[in-house]
């Protein structure tokens, strides 16, 4: 007795690329969806990838889809989303997609901290040439990583090279690994920070790390210290940043800020010993081909009948 066709898994994605990457599944039938508007095919659609970076608000793109089982985020954050998805739907982030881009700018902020290039391009755009001045190395340097997942440990890794000592810091403590001998657990943070120069922070924002590094945190620092924010602005207390930095006591590379985007007569632009990139850590051209590797290993896992990975709502 002949078999019924099955039915094939309708995904959607935001652009033609990413759908092209995916022609090639068999049982996949992929259509290209912005999320801005109603999709005459929204009632079919089972997996559906937001777009990059983007401010939709989940409330208002899921409404009619019927069939929908997973929406898959391109960020490793989704702290916003999670009260926007229906019940029975997985949400699933883009941990791992982000881990070589982030761990690259987290090294190079700490860097251009460090060797005052701020400085250097500000004395190049008016012609001067500073005197020679004993600056500070990164080697030697006590690192601090807060926040030891996919991303903290790609940072790690970048930094061994580097002859510096990297002490890692997680929820709880656990075993080290190749690069750390041990990792702490949070409660550590107020000793740890006094005995690092370099604090760097991969931390998800939840409602224990919001406003983690405050005004108390950051007296703690040794003077001269650097913050590298790579986790999200609202990790650290911008007001209390501010005030230490702009005494010359700290020094902040920040990838994130709050609130963000940040206004441009906020005074954290203009603080001394300040270095901001627009909240670009993830957004290289590494990011795509790992989110599009991603994409592929959920499609054929449901697809298939198998779990998830990255559901960070079950």
């Amino acid at each position: 007795m002949p078999t019924e066709p099955r039915v094939p898994l309708v995904v959607s994605v935001p652009d033609e690329e990413y759908a092209a990457g995916l022609a090639d599944l068999d049982g996949v039938d992929v259509v290209v969806w912005d999320m801005v508007r109603p999709h005459p095919r929204g009632g079919e659609l089972r997996y559906v990838v937001v777009p990059y970076m983007s401010h939709l608000r989940l409330t208002d793109v899921v409404p009619g889809l019927d069939a929908l089982e997973a929406i898959q985020l391109q960020s490793a954050g989704y702290e916003s989303h999670l009260a926007h998805v229906p019940a029975g739907v997985a949400l699933c982030n883009a941990a791992g997609v982000h881990d070589a881009s982030t761990a690259e700018l987290a090294v190079a902020l700490t860097l251009a901290s460090i060797r005052r290039i701020p400085e250097a391009v500000a004395a190049q755009r008016t012609g001067f040439w500073p005197p020679l001045e004993l600056g500070q190395a990164l080697a030697d340097r006590r690192v601090l990583v807060v926040g030891y997942g996919q991303i903290g440990r790609a940072i790690a890794r970048r930094l061994a090279p580097f002859e510096v000592t990297v002490t890692a810091v997680a929820t709880r403590a656990r075993a080290g690994d190749e690069v750390v001998d041990a990792v702490h657990a949070i409660e550590e943070l107020p000793d740890l920070v006094a005995s690092h120069d370099v604090t760097i922070l991969i931390v998800p924002l939840t409602h224990a790390t919001r406003r983690l590094v405050d005004a108390a945190l950051l007296a703690r620092m040794p003077d001269g210290a650097v913050v590298v924010n790579v986790a999200r602005g609202g990790v650290v207390d911008t007001d209390a940043l501010v005030a230490e930095c702009a005494t010359g006591r700290l020094r902040a590379a920040l990838d994130v800020t709050d609130p963000e985007p940040l206004p441009p007569d906020h005074p954290l632009w203009r603080t001394p010993g300040v270095l901001i990139t627009p909240h670009v850590g993830g957004a290289t051209t590494a990011m795509r081909p790992r989110a599009l590797a991603l994409i592929r290993r959920q499609v054929v896992a449901l697809r298939d009948g198998r779990r998830l990975a990255n559901v960070v709502n079950a």
